[in-house]
Parts: C-alpha cells; structure tokens; sequence
C-alpha cells in the first residue's frame, strides 16, 4: 500500500510540473507575441511617419515648381510632372488666383491634381472613410508632379508607402489655396495688418497622408508654405 501510495503521489508531482511547465511555456509565447506586435506596429508608425515627412517635402517642391535638386521643374515628355496641361497648377501672379479658384470650384470635390479650395467643412476630412475616398483619387503622389525618385537601385530599397500606385494604399499630399487678404483694418482695431510680403498673395496649407502596411496604421501631418517676394 505505502509503494503505491508513494508512486500516485509521485505521478501527481509531475502532473503538476508538467502542467505548470505548460503554463509557463504559453506566457512566454504570449508574451513574445505580444513584443513581437507591438514592435511591428512601431515600425510600421515610423514607416508611415517617414513618408508623410516626405510627402510635405515633395509638395513644398511642387509648389515652388523645383526638382528635388533645386533647379526649376522644367517641363518634359511627361504630361504630369512639372504641372504641364491638362493638370491645374499654381500660380506665379495674384492676378491669376481667380482663374486658379474657378477651376477648384468646378471639380467635384473643390480639388484637382493635388490642388485644393480652402476647406469649409470638417477639416478633418481623413478621420471619415466617407470623406476620405473621393479625396485619395485627386490626391498627388510622391514625385508625381516633381519628378522627385528614392535613393537605391530598386524599388524595394525605397519606402514602399512612396512607391506604391495601388488605389487606397501608400501616400497623398493635398494643397489648400487660402488667399491672403492684404487690406486694412487689421487684426486689431486701429491696426493695419502685419504685411507677409508675399507673392502671389496666398498662404499654402499642406496636408500630407500616408497609410501604414498594417490595415490601421495611418499618419497625417500638415505644414503650411507662404511664398515671400524678395524685398528692393
């Protein structure tokens, strides 16, 4: 009796070190997994933060009609890159703005090749799939109107997010022309308004979106651009 009271209980130690084993063995893969999460979809955040940085970088260049080397965009063969016709384009003179505006205002969504009328609605437009759709197909992409390419051999060494052309995948960047009114009173009573010196007469706000890998990584970053004419 007392040996096979000693080899049940023998078999019952080891059950349980088998099951606590087990029970160790799952936390330490939980907890793996879990690392292993939460370190993908850092990456992927950064991912998707580095091409929005350089989405504003491309639409700063395109604003100002350079390539990414400086020179001014000068147009090619290409009916895309350096705004050639039938793309809208920004404007060199004030005189121009009306023209500019009118042909925002006709399109659907008050934008056209990246170029946009100052919004009047819920300015976050992104935070709505509804609203966000119709605003990808008249986004620009990366080096679409600059010509601007990633350093590396090949795509794959490249920010995937900049080179992708799928439809509701990669990043966009949209202008919103917001003139800028240079006539008195100013902000304050009694006071003329502060003179940006700018030429055209339009402040630039950039809003730039890039989507991660993973389906609920997206970063939005926005920046705003005023040409300034240089002084006599």
């Amino acid at each position: 009796m007392g040996g096979t009271g000693q080899r049940g209980i023998a078999l019952l130690v080891v059950m349980l070190v088998v099951l606590l084993s087990s029970l160790l063995a799952l936390w330490a893969f939980r907890s793996s997994l879990v690392n292993e999460t939460l370190v993908g979809n850092d990456a992927d955040y950064q991912r998707a933060f580095e091409a929005a940085q350089a989405m504003l970088q491309d639409a700063e260049l395109d604003i100002r009609g350079e390539r990414p080397d400086g020179t001014a965009c000068i147009p090619t063969a290409d009916t895309k890159v350096c705004r050639q016709d039938p793309t809208v384009a920004f404007i060199v003179e004030t005189k121009d703005l009306g023209k500019l505006l009118g042909a925002l205002d006709a399109a659907d969504t008050r934008c056209k090749d990246g170029i946009c009328q100052k919004r009047t609605g819920a300015q976050d437009f992104w935070a709505s799939k509804a609203t966000l759709d119709p605003m990808l197909l008249v986004g620009a992409r990366y080096g679409q109107y600059t010509g601007a390419v990633l350093p590396g051999n090949s795509k794959a060494a490249a920010n995937p997010l900049l080179t992708t052309v799928v439809s509701d995948q990669g990043a966009w960047y949209w202008v919103e022309v917001m003139p800028y009114d240079t006539t008195p009173p100013g902000l304050l009573a009694g006071r003329d308004k502060m003179d940006l010196n700018l030429n055209p007469n339009v402040v630039y706000r950039i809003t730039a979106l890039a989507r991660g890998l993973k389906p609920r990584t997206q970063v939005v970053l926005q920046s705003t651009l005023a040409r300034q004419k240089l002084r006599n």
